[in-house]
């Protein structure tokens, strides 16, 4: 399989998302031999917690099902460029690579607003390819977030 395969099972995760009415952000990660080790969307409203972002669920599964905190072999795959807080547990967890479909002016730390990823000065860069499936992933964000407008001033 290739990104584009991944990045369409990432996208699977933020369509249940969406139908859970959760931000609709979805995360796969993969071992450098492209076998799928987890997945997951966000569960922020579900989980009444913050934290509970699709890529920080993800990479707590696989640490979880590998038995280890460092998976330096694996790709994580977001339909989302990550948030400061997934950034930084990606650089943790020394993940290998990131893959992800759209940026996020207001959030994301991968280029929009900071490069906490491949960051100097830290300990552990990631390799990056962003606008994998961008359009399909931008598209049911701005989806969601139109629906919800709606909502809120009907």
């Amino acid at each position: 399989m290739n990104d584009k395969n991944f990045m369409a099972l990432a996208l699977e995760e933020a369509l249940r998302a969406y139908h859970e009415n959760e931000v609709p952000i979805g995360a796969v990660l993969t071992d450098e031999d492209g076998i799928l080790i987890a997945r997951d969307h966000n569960r922020i409203e579900q989980l009444n917690d913050a934290t509970a972002h699709a890529e920080f669920l993800t990479l707590q599964a696989a640490s979880r099902k590998l038995k280890r905190r460092r998976l330096t072999d694996c790709t994580l795959y977001s339909t989302v460029e990550p948030c400061a807080m997934c950034a930084g547990a990606l650089v943790l967890c020394r993940v290998k690579r990131l893959v992800y479909g759209t940026t996020d002016s207001k959030f994301g730390a991968a280029e929009s607003i900071f490069n906490v990823v491949d960051n100097a000065a830290l300990n552990h860069q990631l390799e990056v390819t962003a606008g994998v499936m961008e359009e399909e992933c931008r598209a049911l964000m701005q989806k969601f977030f139109s629906e919800r407008r709606l909502k809120l001033s009907g």
